[in-house]
Formats: C-alpha cells, structure tokens, sequence
C-alpha cells in the first residue's frame, strides 16, 4: 500500500544551516518543487532579517509560501497546514515531488498531526485581547488564563504573550478551553487526515556535531544582514505607523531586537547581541525538537572534529538516503 503513494520530502534543521541553499542543490538532481516552512518567509518587506532567499533566486527556483503575508496579519500553523496540503497536492498532480523545507517545527507538525477540529484565528478576538494586554500586561492575561484553563496556563510563561493570546482567543471564540481541544483530539485519535497517510514521506534533519559551530554561522550570517541593510530594512516597517512589537511578525528573532533599538529601549551594541543570543536560542529550541523527532533521518552539517560539511557532500548524503527509497530512482528532472 504505502508504495502506491506519492512522494514528499520534509528536509528541517536549525537556523543557519544551510537548508535552503541543500534543498535548491536537491532540484538539480530530482524533480522536486519547494515548499517553505518558515513563519518568518511569509511576510511581504521582510527579506534580509529572515535570510529570504533573493528575489532572482526566487524567480529561478519557485518556492511556496514566501511573501503570502503582510506583516500586520497573522498566520496560524493551522492555516499553514491547509495551505501547504494544498500546495503539496498541487505538486504531486503536476508529477512533482513535494520539498518542504524550513526551521518552524510547529508548522511541520501540524502537518505530521494533522488539524483536528482546533478552531481557525478570529481577527477581531485577538485584536481585543492584544488590546487587553496592552492595557493591563501579559502577566495579567495569564492570570485571566489560568482562571479558564489552568491546564494550559501552568504550562506557559507569564510573558509567552503569543500562546496566552492563542489560548484565550481559543476560549472566548468558542467557550471550550485549548485543553478540552486537546483531549478531545486525543479521544479522537487526534489525526484527522494525517499527511502520512497521503504520501510516502522522508523525513531529513540537518544538524550539528559541534554547537561552537553553529553559533559562529549565527554571528556570521547576523553581521551579515547588519552589512546588507538589516537596520533599514526594519526602519521602514517601523515608519509604517500600523505595526508594534506584539505582532507575530516583529517577534521574529532579529526584528524584535532591532525594533527596540529603533524604538530607544537598548542601544545598537545591546541589539547585536541580543539578536544573535535569539537566535542562538531559537536553534537550540529547533534541536530540541528534532532530537526527539520520529523517523528522522540525520544529517550532520559538520564533522565531529567541528569542520563544516561542504556542499557537494551534503548532497551527496541526502541523495543516498532518498535513493533508499525505490520511488526515487530513475526520475527524470
């Protein structure tokens, strides 16, 4: 049965590993379409902070789900689901391969879990409780949260304004707490459609012998945007009037930092090193998740002395571990 379905290729990793550029090399050698999973490359104007591919590599080598967003709006794994099924689908009735690549595991999870009944966004609750918050503070909407759904609540920070916000925009939308949800889909067997149902899937994660590394490629790739206009970048979103810092999008890593330098709440050494202490951080919450990763192919991006892995080696070990697989053998591009 399971050789009956239609390939897809899910290829995760930390930041700054170089997941892009090893899924672009990937399109040279299979006939694969690329899907990005990154809630940071939905957003319109927001290119070198999110290390977004330019836009001649784009045009050459489409990806979906880049620049979907404006950076006022919000975008749910749940919405994101939905639409890179549909894209997948898409892909694989064209006689293409799917290849989602990208660091946001929640997205990827939505994905593997499938949707459940968990309730889409609702705009205009979740503008009423950023107001809220505005007012009174996250630690109070916590307080308010715990009252509802304490479950949830003991769970999360006082200050992890955007899963508070999820939680109590989830209950003040439909009366039902984000727990009850959970055991309900639990009850449920928690899939409904899951996309291991629909595809023969290869899961690849990237990552690192030596963390020292890593956070090298960090620094480097941050001086990097800082040299190719980071800071403009980020003014120009500031000068727009209709954006804060409570948004999803100026709580990417890098922009929230920039955007307290721009706003006179630390200065420009203070932001550098915040930025790349985020992002520091924000890998070694990918890893976490990908340590615990069923059925993952590994991938390492260095050698266990700590020298980097060039390119054509990397590729070279993820064409094996595709080529595992009969249904990747003798694809024309």
């Amino acid at each position: 049965m399971i050789e009956t379905l239609p390939p897809a290729i899910f290829l995760m990793g930390p930041t700054a590993t170089g997941k892009t550029d090893l899924a672009i090399a990937l399109r040279e050698h299979l006939p694969v379409e690329l899907i990005s999973v990154d809630s940071a490359l939905i957003y319109r104007g927001m290119d070198i902070g999110s290390a977004k591919p330019p836009a001649d590599q784009l045009a050459a080598v489409p990806h979906c789900l880049i620049n979907i967003r404006d950076p006022s709006e919000a975008y749910s794994a749940a919405e994101f689901a939905r639409d890179a099924r549909q894209a997948m689908a898409e892909i694989s009735a064209a006689g293409r391969i799917p290849l989602l690549v990208g660091g946001t595991m929640l997205y990827f999870k939505s994905l593997l879990d499938g949707l459940g009944n968990m309730p889409p966004a609702a705009p205009a609750i979740r503008a009423e409780i950023e107001d809220e918050a505005a007012r009174r503070g996250w630690p109070f909407m916590h307080e308010l949260l715990a009252a509802v759904d304490p479950e949830t609540a003991k769970l999360l920070h006082p200050n992890h304004s955007r899963r508070i916000q999820r939680a109590l925009e989830v209950y003040r939308t439909t009366g039902k707490t984000l727990s009850q949800f959970k055991r309900e889909q639990a009850s449920a067997g928690s899939e409904i459609d899951p996309i291991a149902q629909r595809y023969q899937l290869t899961q690849i994660g990237l990552f690192p012998h030596c963390r020292a590394l890593l956070h090298r490629r960090i620094a480097q790739r941050f001086e990097i945007m800082l040299a190719q206009g980071f800071e403009e970048e980020v003014r120009e979103l500031y000068r727009r009037g209709d954006l804060h810092p409570d948004l999803p999008s100026m709580r990417a890593v890098g922009y929230r930092q920039m955007w307290q330098y721009l706003s006179g709440e630390i200065d420009y050494p203070a932001m550098a090193n915040m930025a790349q202490a985020a992002t520091r951080q924000l890998a070694k919450r990918q890893l976490t998740w990908l340590r615990n990763w069923p059925a993952l192919e590994q991938v390492f991006i260095d050698s266990e002395a700590g020298q980097p892995e060039k390119m054509p080696s990397l590729l070279s070990e993820c064409l094996k571990i595709l080529e595992k697989r009969p249904i990747y053998k003798k694809q024309d591009r």
